[in-house]
């Protein structure tokens, strides 16, 4: 065997195809990233709840919620977004919480509600690309 049983050549294809989409994007496309890696961490999360594999399950939380705080959250500008940042900001703090609880009690229904949560805020946020034109105002 030419490589070692760590090395998987599609994971490293993914990563660095991702590496590329964050150097490339543009500060919109970055917000969609993190929604995207936010849903993506917490689906694995269910998964591994659902096969009992208490350390991936935690181990994809912590990368949600690093999400959900440290670029999210962090990316908010409360000053120039005013009441909707601070709501947004609320709402991050309470994903956040719910996903704390969703690993201490292995909560897969509360897994599912972020989920939506963070999927409704990403269908939205993707509606307003700039550039993005309305076909039928």
């Amino acid at each position: 065997m030419m490589f070692g049983s760590a090395y998987n050549p599609a994971n490293t294809y993914a990563e660095l195809s991702r590496e590329s989409d964050v150097r490339s994007a543009d500060p919109h496309r970055l917000i969609i990233l993190l929604f995207e890696g936010a849903e993506s961490a917490i689906g694995v999360a269910r998964l591994h709840a659902e096969n009992g594999n208490v350390a991936e399950r935690g181990t994809n939380i912590s990368k949600a919620i690093d999400i959900i705080a440290n670029g999210l959250k962090a990316s908010l500008d409360i000053e120039q977004g005013g009441e909707l940042a601070e709501r947004l900001a609320a709402l991050y703090d309470y994903m956040v919480s719910r996903l704390l609880w969703a690993n201490m009690k292995n909560d897969i229904p509360t897994m599912l509600e972020v989920q939506s949560l963070l999927a409704e805020i990403h269908d939205a946020w993707s509606q307003i690309e700039p550039g993005k034109q309305q076909k039928n105002p």
